[in-house]
C-alpha cells in the first residue's frame, strides 16, 4: 500500500528495486534519472528528516523509511506537486535533479526566495512559504512570474537550475500537433 501511495499521490514508482550483493566481490551500482542533471547523496538521520519534491527521489539505503505525505498548497500551488516524499530513519538518500545541482546551508533565521519548480529536497527543519512574485496582477502578468518559495532555516537546501516545467511547455509547443 506505501508503494501505491508513493506512485499515486508522490509521482514516484510503484516498483522500486533492491540491490544487494555477497560481502566477499566488490559492487557498485550505477543510477541515472530521467532528465539529465545532477545528482546528490544527502545523509538522513532520526533528528533531521528529509522532505522530497516530486520526481526527485532516485534511491535511498534500505534504513531509510520513504512515506507520501501532503506538501500543502504551497508545494501544489508552488509546481512541486501537492504530494512530497518524508525521508526519515538513517541512511542515505540519492536525489536527482534536472540541470545542475545547488546545496544552500541556512543557518538559524537565515533565508533565501527560490522561482517555484526548482525546490528539489530539504531538511524538514525547514519553514516554506509560498507567496506572490510581484505586487501587484499587472506586474505579475507582464513580468511571467507568479509565485515564489521563501524558505527559511535552520536547514539545507537542495536548488535545481531547471525547471521541468519549462521543458515540458517547450516540447508542447515545438512538437507537432495531432490534427
Amino acid at each position: 500500500m506505501k508503494s501505491l501511495k508513493r506512485a499515486t499521490m508522490g509521482g514516484e514508482s510503484l516498483f522500486t528495486t533492491t540491490f544487494s550483493a555477497a560481502a566477499h566481490y566488490p559492487v557498485w551500482v550505477d543510477l541515472a534519472a530521467v532528465l539529465p542533471g545532477d545528482i546528490a547523496v544527502v545523509d538522513v538521520w532520526p533528528q533531521m528528516p528529509w522532505v522530497i519534491t516530486r520526481g526527485s527521489w532516485l534511491a535511498n539505503a534500505p534504513s531509510v523509511a520513504l512515506d507520501t505525505k501532503w506538501g500543502g498548497a504551497k508545494m501544489l500551488f508552488g509546481g512541486e506537486g501537492g504530494f512530497v516524499l518524508h525521508a526519515t530513519g538513517q541512511g542515505q538518500v540519492i536525489v536527482a535533479a534536472y540541470g545542475a545541482m545547488d546545496l544552500i546551508t541556512l543557518q538559524a533565521g537565515e533565508g533565501f526566495t527560490l522561482d517555484t519548480g526548482h525546490l528539489v529536497a530539504y531538511q524538514a527543519s525547514a519553514q516554506v512559504s509560498l507567496r506572490k512574485a510581484t505586487t501587484g496582477m499587472m506586474q505579475t502578468l507582464k513580468s511571467g512570474e507568479g509565485l515564489v518559495m521563501d524558505i527559511v532555516g535552520p536547514a539545507q537546501v537542495l536548488t535545481q537550475t531547471r525547471n521541468p516545467s519549462g521543458l515540458i511547455s517547450f516540447l508542447s509547443n515545438a512538437l507537432p500537433t495531432r490534427k
